[in-house]
């Protein structure tokens, strides 16, 4: 005699994935970016010195991660082979953060759809072109793309981050300024937040080719303090 299995419709499959991929997204800190004069700041709440949430994708392209590390890592890893496929078949300024994103989105939504666990992952794709003008794109763990418009914020609260955010922006913010409402969101008004605590990036528009720069703890302090 054989056992029916039970049956779980295809639309209730659905919901428990994403439910377990919220989850494990919510479980992690938060990340930032916001757009300012020039450039974009990307910071986020991360106490390891070894693990990165932010990396630099390509000479324009930054990458942000939140969720499980080692899931996000693979993500930033693939990006950067796409991207330096791409830029050595045709060229460098053919690479750019919207057909990266929709490469993550087409990668993301495949893994949320046919795989048995869904990614607990949420990115963050940011770009800055010659004239210092940004684009900012967020992909979901189930492939969802939206494109961001002068600050957006992933993993942990980010709904209450991006209030914070939206109440302090600003279109003549420069870089210490952004960085400085960046951290101030994140940390939310019950708590503060030091160098140590934080890992912060920067794309800026500038005469070189590459534009994402790293800030050590030092800068950072010293920023945080101005």
């Amino acid at each position: 005699m054989t056992m029916a299995g039970m049956y779980v419709s295809p639309e209730q499959l659905m919901q428990d994935r994403a439910d377990y991929a919220r989850k494990g997204i919510a479980r992690g800190r938060s990340l930032a970016a916001v757009e300012y004069q020039g450039g974009v700041a990307l910071v986020a709440e991360n106490a390891s010195s070894s693990l990165r949430k932010v990396s630099e994708i390509y000479d324009r392209i930054a990458f942000g991660g939140v969720g499980r590390y080692n899931e996000f890592d693979q993500l930033r890893i693939a990006g950067v082979r796409y991207a330096e496929l791409k830029g050595y078949q045709y060229s460098r300024e053919d690479v750019d953060a919207r057909s990266l994103a929709n490469q993550y989105a087409q990668m993301l939504g495949q893994i949320f759809t046919h795989e048995m666990k869904p990614m607990e992952v949420e990115i963050v794709v940011a770009e800055i072109d010659h004239e210092g003008d940004a684009e900012l794109y967020r992909i979901q763990y189930d492939g969802t793309v939206a494109d961001e418009q002068h600050w957006c914020c992933i993993g942990g609260d980010s709904e209450a981050v991006l209030g914070r955010l939206s109440d302090g922006w600003s279109a003549d913010l420069e870089r210490d300024g952004a960085v400085r409402l960046a951290v101030e969101s994140l940390a939310g008004p019950d708590r503060s937040m030091l160098a140590e605590d934080l890992e912060v990036a920067t794309l800026e528009s500038g005469n070189s080719r590459r534009c994402f720069q790293r800030l050590d703890d030092d800068e950072t302090s010293a920023l945080l303090a101005g």
